[in-house]
């Protein structure tokens, strides 16, 4: 798309915004979601029924020479990506789901294997076109006299407009990444590992240009440390019959070209495609590779949970109700052992995938409560749990919150939340986020940030 064409667009949807009935939400037609907010879903809600934002989904520019890349706001990282790569660049940090958005990674957050060199997703933006709830669009830097918006949007999922388009620093890669991967036997043991990698950025002797981890239980736990490489004695692939979470046990060493390597977990959806069967060598053969994609998975969830077809069949065979627990959290990696054990005690889903993070920079950012210089590390943990006799739906998720407060740490906002209203505002520094609510969106025509992501409107 050329920036003419970009501008028109933008006239466009500032004219269908202008138009759009007041008092009625506002909501983006979109054909992809990587959110987890299901509970008033109905079978006649779709994507024709909000703002079409299909042409803010381009790349608009990459500059090799400065290494940055001007794009649209509702512009998959898989399409961000195949633009970058073309010439040796790439995202600082580009989340593991493919149609993940560059829009969605800021205002909503996100986080990868580079997260303990390059911070997050926000941290490498230069330039933000925001369409803000009042209307009006606006460009905001750190530097300009948007520059509360510019820190403030991160972790604001759409509440205070909606982005346009986004300058975004790029890194060089080389063409493939040389993974170790390294077990331990404690969550204490796998936790200073990570304290000393982010110090020394290195394991063994393994430069950690990438860095996560998956814990199985709580006697194994395996760090992945990932190294750019010119070359690959091998190389491995993951989007046919082989799984990569499963190559982590049987592995200690592997090659991936890097393209591979940033969507080795878009293939099952990290290990959440099991309930799908696609993991049995026959489906697996069967289902074809162009479906073997995490939005495909998540479309079935949507579909299940919006006509409750897991939930009937759960009541018909007499078995005690599930509870989806979606979550990631940040803790402290001084407190990671203890969640990791609480975890297994009191949820017991398995595996749980560990991803390591620190700010990029000394910069804080207001709606998202992390100490610059602070390693921690997010836990992500997606799929079902038995309900206890007697306990109703939210048990374990506002058991996970409350540890989660306990340990210092925050969760994301993508999935289901039980904060009551003050709470959640202390947590996510209400006091900014009404001051930058009342300054872009002073008539109220988005949705609050807990309206949106606790009570589910």
């Amino acid at each position: 798309m050329t920036a003419d064409a970009h501008e028109a667009a933008v006239a466009r949807l500032r004219e269908a915004y202008a138009a759009w009935p007041p008092g009625t939400p506002v909501r983006l037609a979109k054909h992809t979601s990587n959110l987890f907010r299901f509970r008033n879903a109905t079978p006649s809600a779709g994507p024709q029924t909000g703002l079409d934002v299909s042409a803010f989904g381009h790349v608009l520019r990459v500059d090799p020479a400065r290494r940055t890349a001007w794009v649209g706001g509702m512009t998959t990282y898989e399409d961000l990506c195949e633009a970058t790569l073309r010439h040796r660049l790439m995202p600082l940090v580009v989340p593991q789901l493919k149609t993940i958005t560059l829009g969605g990674a800021i205002s909503g957050l996100g986080v990868e294997s580079t997260s303990l060199r390059n911070g997050m997703p926000h941290e490498s933006m230069t330039e933000l076109e925001i369409l803000a709830g009042d209307g009006r669009v606006v460009r905001a830097t750190a530097g300009n006299e948007h520059a509360d918006l510019f820190r403030g949007f991160p972790n604001s999922y759409g509440t205070l407009g909606y982005t346009l388009s986004v300058t975004i620093e790029l890194e060089p890669v080389q063409p493939f990444v040389h993974l170790r991967h390294f077990r331990f036997e404690t969550p204490e043991a796998c936790m200073n590992a990570v304290a000393r990698i982010a110090a020394e950025g290195s394991f063994r002797g393994h430069r950690a240009d990438f860095l996560d981890g998956t814990a199985f239980a709580p006697d194994e736990l395996y760090l992945t440390v990932g190294a750019f490489s010119d070359v690959a004695p091998w190389r491995s692939d993951y989007t046919g019959q082989q799984i990569y979470y499963t190559s982590i046990r049987s592995a200690n060493e592997d090659f991936l070209t890097i393209r591979d390597y940033l969507w080795r977990w878009d293939t099952d959806w990290f290990w959440c495609s099991r309930p799908f069967g696609v993991q049995k060598p026959l489906v697996r053969r069967l289902w074809p590779r162009r479906y073997r994609r995490s939005d495909v998975y998540r479309k079935l969830v949507a579909l299940d949970r919006r006509y409750g077809l897991t939930d009937t069949m759960t009541a018909r065979r007499q078995h005690p109700p599930r509870e989806m627990v979606v979550q990631d959290v940040e803790i402290p990696v001084e407190h990671g052992a203890d969640f990791l054990r609480f975890f297994a005690a009191n949820v017991g889903m398995s595996p749980v995938w560990m991803c390591p993070l620190r700010l990029r920079g000394e910069r804080a950012w207001p709606l998202w409560p992390m100490r610059p210089g602070e390693v921690y590390v997010n836990f992500g943990f997606w799929g079902t749990v038995s309900l206890p006799a007697g306990r109703t739906d939210g048990y374990f998720n506002r058991l996970v919150e409350d540890e989660v407060a306990k340990l210092d740490g925050h969760k994301s906002l993508y999935s289901t939340s039980f904060y009551a209203e003050d709470e959640f505002y202390r947590r996510y520094n209400g006091e900014e986020y009404w001051a930058l609510k009342h300054a872009y969106d002073g008539g109220g025509r988005l949705l609050s940030l807990y309206e949106k992501c606790v009570s589910g409107r």
